[in-house]
């Protein structure tokens, strides 16, 4: 955890300090505490990781397309429908081959469980009866990641688009209408500039109103090459400006295999990436126990979990958290190369709940999709424990005339906001929170309206006793 190292000064000097600074402007955003991006400083409280709950095998890679080495998955809410797709290929090879597919299953809403439609698109193994949209235009079908168009006026005919290739061939932009029926938009490449052995993906940045691309990278630092993450923008999907390199902040630096970075749905201006971390080498299993578990020969000698990234746009993510976001687990099986990569994209999973999902067992027969749920909001949270602790924000703007609180408490536990002005005088104090909620409105001791220090320079005082606050909005 890495925090504001501002030294606290006292007295008029701090007051002068704090009333200096150029306050953040969040408006009515919801602001998430799974970075400093608001925090000035915590005392006796921390960041704490969230932590999934699993929730099941989702789906399972077991037609003859598919098989061993499923991966580069992503998951896509649109309406009542989950939409998957991902790559089929039973046998390790070479990137881009001819023989390898992409998919696709689809979900009602909340994405518990996968079916494949029969959708004839193309004969794969001497059948058409497969759920196949890709196959046949090496090296294509080896990295396609779509993703759902969300740009004000995009034609219907191509609100899904995505992206695929290799560095022989550069990234090449599809188009869809449905999801199902895919066409390159041109047959030119649209970006060049990389190494692209991986998962690349592209979105519609609400925030930055543009396209933005994440795509993969090589970085030597101290004589050893990483699997590195960069990116680039544009404003038509097709002509694209290179940004470079992402940077990391102070974090060491580590394999990241695929990034998986997507803008939260309940608060666009935030990008998550959920990414599998790869440590090439670092070998869990003897020969006896890969055998066991019949993982193939060549996929047991590294291994990988997930970490959580976040970023607000531009070329730095933040490594808040160095731990795992989701460790491999139990069994021999999840400790095998390229194993528990998350998918791309989290969603919304009924009331209360966002769902992300992970590829287990890579190289195995039992490789399949893992489904896991969280609270709305719940990567991480600013916690403190019995004993209580207190957050105290960095000087920023607000508007509207009400404060919501996803938080939760034990039965002693609760939450009580004081809002200051950045010399630290009281303006108003709430009525202790107890309980546990995603949109608690903030009540207010002797019935006070902030909406008073709307587009005021504020701070926000979180005082707490066993208790997580994970997001605050104005409005």
């Amino acid at each position: 955890m890495r925090l504001s190292r501002r030294e606290w000064i006292g007295g008029a000097a701090a007051s002068w300090a704090f009333a200096a600074e150029s306050p953040i402007a969040i408006g009515s955003r919801r602001e998430l505490f799974l970075d400093s991006f608001l925090i000035e400083k915590l005392t006796g409280a921390e960041l704490r990781l969230g932590a999934p709950v699993d929730a099941g095998t989702a789906f399972s890679f077991d037609r003859p397309w598919e098989e061993r080495f499923c991966n580069y998955v992503t998951v896509i809410p649109d309406g009542d429908l989950v939409r998957l797709y991902y790559r089929g290929v039973p046998n390790a090879g070479a990137d881009g081959r001819g023989d390898e597919v992409y998919c696709y299953a689809e979900s009602p809403a909340g994405g518990a469980q996968f079916s494949r439609p029969s959708l004839r698109l193309h004969e794969v193994r001497g059948t058409r009866e497969n759920n196949v949209i890709l196959a046949g235009t090496p090296p294509l079908q080896h990295n396609f990641s779509p993703f759902l168009d969300t740009r004000p006026g995009v034609d219907r005919a191509s609100r899904f688009k995505g992206i695929a290739g290799t560095s022989k061939s550069g990234l090449v932009a599809f188009q869809s209408g449905d999801g199902v029926h895919w066409s390159p938009i041109r047959p030119e490449p649209i970006f060049r500039d990389g190494a692209f052995d991986s998962q690349n993906l592209a979105f519609w940045s609400e925030a930055e109103k543009r396209y933005v691309l994440y795509y993969r990278t090589f970085k030597k630092i101290g004589g050893t090459g990483y699997r590195w993450i960069s990116r680039a923008v544009s404003s038509n999907f097709v002509d694209w400006e290179n940004q470079g390199e992402m940077t990391f902040g102070d974090a060491p630096p580590e394999h990241l295999y695929t990034n998986q970075t997507s803008a939260y749905f309940r608060a666009p201006h935030l990008y998550v990436a959920l990414a599998a971390r790869f440590l090439p080498g670092r070998q869990v299993l003897t020969e006896a126990e890969a055998r066991a578990i019949n993982v193939d020969p060549g996929y047991f000698k590294d291994c990988s979990d997930a970490v959580l990234l976040t970023s607000r746009g531009g070329t730095k993510y933040d490594r808040t958290f160095l731990d795992a976001f989701l460790r491999p687990g139990l069994g021999m099986e999840n400790w095998v190369s390229r194993s528990n990569y998350p998918a791309l994209n989290v969603i919304p999973a009924g009331t209360g709940q966002m769902a992300f999902f992970v590829v287990r067992n890579y190289g195995q027969p039992s490789i399949h999709l893992r489904r896991y749920t969280m609270r709305l909001d719940g990567f991480a949270s600013v916690h403190a424990g019995y004993r209580g602790g207190e957050m105290l924000s960095k000087v920023f703007t607000y508007a509207g005339e009400e404060l919501a609180a996803n938080f939760s408490t034990s039965a002693p536990g609760g939450v009580r906001f004081t809002l200051e002005d950045p010399s630290g005088a009281k303006l108003a104090e709430s009525v202790e929170l107890v309980g546990d909620e995603i949109a608690r409105t903030v009540r207010w001791q002797g019935g006070a309206r902030i909406g008073a220090w709307a587009g005021q320079p504020v701070r926000l005082r979180a005082t707490l006793k066993d208790a997580d606050l994970y997001a605050i909005k104005f409005g």
